[in-house]
């Protein structure tokens, strides 16, 4: 019976231990995800997260930290925000000069290579430190002697003073886009194309591109260009490697170029910050996801340790990093105008191209063998005041001739030499056309009506002045104008037969002297 009593006894003391004196658990933290994150995760210390800031230990804090420890720590804040950084007074770490060895490094943005605002170590705890943007980047090295207990730090986002005077700027879009496959194209465009904003609103956009399990991604620039250049508070453009958290921060472009990005894991983000000012800032990515060799199946070798899928080669894009994907692709080349002739038009090419050379031959032929218009001047039309003065006009040419007969064959006395002729002498040179009336331009015209008054002339005074004597019984003084339409100017008067002139008496003489001279030459 004590037994029993004694059983109840202690039951009944344990349920009152249970539910009165048990202590209670602590009520749990709320913990708001911020784009921070530390590296490497659960080996670092503690992180906490808050709406407006945050707060981060060394491992082990308030005890000593490990040594051979490199801790990594990004804080990210929201846009137009810079962060405020805080170190608890319980601090210390080991001192060396210019803290060599045990250390805290921190840096104005994301990167370890983002300017340093100060390396610190010692008893003393760090001063306050504002970032200029929305990043900070720590490190804590920790060597393999003298530990110390560490730090505690914490973090507040404030308004960046550049954007104090735009006030209370309303909640940013929702802007988010899932892509996968083995390849594809991610463009600023398509947050207008679908609707994600406004082109009048800032927006924080992000692509998530993942690729099959155990492959990668590599991103190719095909178009890149930021309105504000240089300003990374007002646009940019960010990859990550893996997440869309800070930590995960595989580059950020805010300048005037973009380089190609080499993610190693499946799983990349994109990242577009533009505020009101920079809408028109743009970009053009092409991923593609490939896997390490070998390369197994129908994979494609790129030659740079890539193995891509076997549709993606020879269209068009270049999915290697070296064209290798693209080289000998002439077979497979885009189909053009040429290629999609079939026999029936060649046939039709052809025998249009035929009829238009025939008919072509067939003209030059005809205006090779057409005649051609001749233009003949005729004698009795011809004005010779129409024509240059180079041509020459017609000359008339005054010619003498003297003959005598004898019919009883009388010697002639020798004060009168005999003359033989063979053709006709003219009484003035250039009346024969000469080339030295020519070349002066004279010209001769003797009309008929003059020649036969100085025929007329001559005749009176051609009497025998020794009527009884044995002088040739007829005496004749023939003038000759002879009309020549000669050309060049050298035509001399031509007689056929060859003539003997007989004596001549001082009068008759003289009356062919004055023939001569009265012998009318007109130039014109």
């Amino acid at each position: 019976m004590v037994p029993r009593v004694k059983l109840l006894v202690v039951v009944a003391s344990l349920v009152n231990l249970g539910f009165s004196g048990a202590p209670t658990a602590p009520p749990k933290r709320v913990i708001v995800k911020n784009n921070s994150g530390v590296t490497p995760a659960g080996l670092c210390g503690a992180w906490v997260k808050q709406p407006d800031g945050g707060l981060f230990t060394s491992p082990n804090y308030p005890e000593k930290y490990p040594p051979d420890r490199e801790c990594i720590y990004i804080i990210e804040a929201s846009p137009r925000q810079c962060i405020d950084l805080y170190f608890d007074e319980k601090y210390a770490i080991e001192p060396s000069w210019e803290c060599k060895f045990d250390h805290i490094e921190v840096r104005d943005g994301p990167f370890s290579f983002s300017p340093i605002i100060g390396r610190y170590c010692g008893q003393e705890s760090p001063t306050y430190v504002r970032s200029s943007g929305r990043y900070l980047w720590i490190k804590f090295v920790a060597d393999g002697e003298l530990e110390a207990i560490g730090f505690s730090a914490r973090y507040n986002f404030t308004q960046d003073p550049d954007f104090k005077d735009l006030g209370v700027q309303p909640p940013l879009p929702i802007c988010e886009f899932e892509m996968s496959g083995p390849e594809g194209i991610v463009e600023s465009v398509m947050v207008t194309k679908e609707g994600k904003a406004l082109q009048t609103e800032a927006v924080d956009c992000r692509w998530f591109i993942r690729a099959p399990p155990g492959s990668k991604i590599y991103l190719r620039f095909l178009d890149y260009e930021m309105q504000n250049s240089n300003e990374c508070k007002r646009n940019f453009v960010a990859v990550y490697d893996g997440s869309s958290s800070v930590e995960h921060l595989k580059n950020k472009f805010c300048s005037t170029v973009a380089n190609d990005v080499m993610l190693l894991t499946s799983l990349g983000v994109i990242r577009m910050w533009a505020d009101e000012t920079s809408r028109r800032s743009r970009f053009r990515i092409l991923f593609t996801t490939f896997h390490d060799p070998p390369c197994e199946g129908d994979s494609f070798f790129c030659h740079g340790n890539m193995c891509i899928n076997h549709t993606l080669v020879c269209n068009g894009i270049q999915n290697c990093v070296y064209p290798w994907d693209e080289n000998g692709c002439k077979e497979k080349r885009k189909a053009t105008i040429l290629d999609s002739l079939d026999n029936t038009n060649v046939t039709i090419i052809g025998v249009t191209c035929g009829v238009v050379i025939i008919l072509l031959t067939v003209s030059v032929i005809i205006q090779i063998k057409q005649p051609r218009k001749k233009y003949i001047i005729r004698r009795d039309e011809f004005d010779p005041t129409l024509l240059h003065e180079a041509f020459e006009p017609p000359h008339y040419e005054l010619c003498t001739l003297r003959q005598a007969t004898s019919s009883d064959g009388d010697v002639l006395p020798e004060d009168f030499p005999k003359l033989q002729r063979t053709s006709s002498k003219c009484i003035h040179g250039h009346h024969c056309g000469s080339q030295v009336s020519s070349t002066r331009g004279s010209r001769s015209d003797l009309s008929l009506r003059d020649a036969a008054a100085i025929l007329s002339e001559m005749e009176p005074t051609i009497q025998p002045p020794f009527p009884l004597q044995a002088t040739p019984t007829g005496r004749r003084n023939i003038l000759v104008m002879k009309h020549s339409y000669s050309h060049d100017g050298a035509e001399e008067c031509d007689l056929d037969d060859e003539l003997y002139d007989g004596p001549t008496t001082s009068r008759g003489r003289a009356a062919m002297d004055r023939t001569v001279h009265r012998s009318v030459s007109n130039d014109f």
